[in-house]
């Protein structure tokens, strides 16, 4: 069973730069979206053999979660079940026989660390949230996470130690959700590896490959065992960030 995650910056943006192509030849049972910076109607992307679940912001072109799906889910779920979380379109989750899937666009904590206090609170939130779902079954976790864990996970960790997505805040976060049971799938099959998932706009960074993992693919203790591969897939293009792949036995 195969999954991908992208974050596309703008849907209709990348629907003009080959999406459907790439779509079709990453050829995945789960294809998750974060970003789609839609409104209900905007778009009409249907693939054959797939279905389609969207979580809408209330601000018009901004966040946005999607998943297509060739496996009907057992339900469908927006949000993470708390009110001032869940107006951004940060969310979907499928429940499936044997697992969660969560497409997840966590929020950004913005130049200067401006909305840092807000992040905090959301991630204490979606960990009680995903922490719930794991008791009832195994949880994959995707999406734009947007922090970089390690040193290892982006090119210049000096420079950016207090800038959004490598705070010491962040980064600590995101530790106490794996302490919580889970497994960032990527890292464990390349513990040495420097591969990265976005890259600025700015300064030729992606010509340069000056990037940063942000993205990812997370499952529960229940599921590290059907691990069968994990890749970022860096060739293809389209966006700022690149898909990031699952296999699950």
């Amino acid at each position: 069973m195969k999954l991908i995650s992208w974050n596309v910056n703008g849907l209709r943006a990348v629907a003009g730069k080959g999406f459907a192509d790439i779509f079709t030849e990453l050829d995945a049972d789960f294809f998750c979206i974060q970003e789609t910076k839609l409104q209900p109607g905007q778009i009409d992307l249907g693939f054959p053999g797939y279905e389609s679940y969207w979580d809408y912001a209330e601000k018009k072109g901004y966040s946005g979660t999607a998943i297509y799906t060739r496996h009907t889910p057992l339900a469908v779920s927006y949000g993470i079940g708390v009110e001032e979380h869940d107006r951004e379109g940060r969310a979907v989750t499928l429940e499936m026989p044997d697992f969660y899937l969560v497409c997840v666009y966590v929020p950004n904590s913005q130049d200067g660390l401006r909305r840092l206090d807000y992040r905090m609170q959301w991630e204490d939130a979606f960990r009680a949230y995903v922490s719930g779902l794991a008791e009832k079954k195994g949880v994959v976790i995707c999406g734009d996470m947007n922090v970089a864990h390690e040193e290892i996970d982006l090119k210049n960790p000096a420079t950016n130690h207090f800038n959004a997505g490598f705070s010491d805040e962040e980064r600590a976060k995101f530790s106490e959700l794996l302490a919580a049971g889970f497994h960032d799938t990527w890292r464990e099959a390349h513990p040495q590896e420097q591969k990265y998932s976005w890259w600025s706009y700015r300064m030729a960074a992606r010509e340069r490959n000056v990037g940063w993992r942000i993205d990812y693919f997370l499952v529960s203790d229940s599921l590290a065992g059907r691990v069968a591969g994990t890749d970022i897939h860096n060739e293809v293009y389209g966006s700022d960030h690149c898909p990031v792949e699952l296999v699950l036995e």
